[in-house]
């Protein structure tokens, strides 16, 4: 005889119903009748994990509504749902797991697959009946994502498969944002992913960073780094000398033009330890960081990335230059009003503040900021923070 069975379910927004013996996804589902008629009571788990993962919206999330398909056989003659939850879907998935010869010839991960991107290149060769599927492994971060970092070699079509349903599987718990680190190693894992929708947010020598925003809403993920950070070094001696180098490349490569010794700070480095290094890289001056003396911030600089340039005030603790050849033409210790004559220092503003700030400090006790180590409430890591002490220290 013929029954019903009803199978617990939950969703999220729209319930999963029957019609004609068979499930309705809104929006539809891609199953034919065929695929959902089913012949054996145990196709129910099997089916049901098939509509879960191929539904859009999600169906995995508020509230339960009971399930039913037409079968052969009569499994459940009482109408009332079964209060028996259904058990989660597993970090492995069998698409045909469970189901007789016949059914299991009508699902293929290809049908089941597809609807994410057309053009994927993982959707044009079906996998293998009874083929299993891994669930990406992920750690969820602070915001209601997922981090995926990707260590052990795979090919490009097994991944993609494997990042759809994980996807499938994300959305359903609610996630936004998903981050996938892939390492040089695996580059071939980079076209399957950005075919199913991911972005590149930032690129590092030995490993490239996508994203992807799972909600329909608006994108709040972190943009990639926007500054680079420079420090810019006034050292001067007791015979009010200031330490000036002369490039090789750069803009003023062969212009005879003095400056200070400037760089960029290097990935994990403080800004007083990054002033210290460029000094002694640059002139082989040993120094001692008193203060950061101000700051400028300017946009569309190194790959329109915007910059922030500290301008630091040093005390030399050696005198003898060593300069260096790879990027030093010259390195003098110059006298300061010979310095601020040159007609670039005249013309230029910024070299015009750092000459008076410099002196200003030397002459006046003009008060810059000192870093002072500070403990953080959310890691062990210790950082900088750079303030007024002399000021904050008064006594009032």
């Amino acid at each position: 005889g013929r029954g019903v069975v009803w199978l617990p379910f939950k969703f999220h927004r729209t319930p999963l119903k029957t019609s004609g013996g068979r499930f309705n996804c809104f929006p539809p589902s891609p199953f034919s009748r065929s695929h959902l008629s089913p012949t054996h009571p145990r196709e129910a788990p099997a089916l049901l994990q098939v509509a879960m993962l191929r539904c859009r919206p999600p169906v995995l999330g508020l509230g339960a509504v009971g399930l039913c398909f037409r079968t052969k056989r009569c499994l459940i003659q009482s109408s009332k749902i079964p209060n028996s939850p259904l058990k989660p879907l597993s970090s492995r998935i069998s698409f045909t797991r469970g189901l007789p010869g016949g059914a299991r010839s009508q699902l293929n991960t290809r049908s089941l697959l597809s609807g994410a991107n057309p053009s994927s290149t993982a959707t044009s060769a079906p996998a293998q009946q009874g083929e299993e599927v891994e669930i990406l492994p992920a750690t969820n971060d602070n915001h209601g994502g997922v981090i995926v970092e990707m260590k052990d070699p795979m090919d490009s079509r097994t991944f993609a498969f494997s990042l759809r349903a994980s996807l499938e599987i994300w959305r359903q718990q609610g996630k936004k944002g998903v981050w996938i680190k892939l390492p040089i190693e695996l580059s071939n894992l980079v076209q399957p992913t950005v075919e199913e929708g991911f972005q590149y947010h930032h690129a590092e020598p030995s490993y490239v960073m996508l994203v992807y925003w799972i909600p329909d809403t608006k994108n709040t993920l972190p943009v990639n780094a926007t500054h680079r950070v420079g420090v810019g070094a006034f050292v001067m001696n007791d015979k009010r000398e200031v330490l000036a180098v002369q490039e090789k490349s750069g803009k003023f490569r062969g212009s005879g033009i003095w400056k200070f010794p400037t760089g960029v700070v290097e990935p994990g480095e403080d800004i007083s330890a990054g002033a210290v290094r460029e000094v002694k890289e640059e002139t082989g001056i040993s120094t001692e960081f008193i203060e950061v003396l101000a700051f400028r911030q300017s946009h569309k600089s190194f790959f329109n990335k915007s910059d922030l340039f500290f301008i630091c005030i040093l005390r030399p603790l050696s005198f003898d230059i060593r300069k260096q050849d790879s990027e030093i033409e010259a390195a003098e210790w110059i006298p300061i009003q010979q310095f601020a004559a040159q007609p670039f220092a005249q013309k230029h503003e910024l070299l015009k503040y750092i000459i008076n700030l410099g002196l200003t400090k030397a002459e006046k006790g003009y008060a810059g900021f000192s870093p002072i180590c500070i403990k953080s409430a959310f890691t062990s890591r210790q950082s900088c923070l750079y303030l007024n002490t002399r000021d904050l220290n008064q006594p009032s």
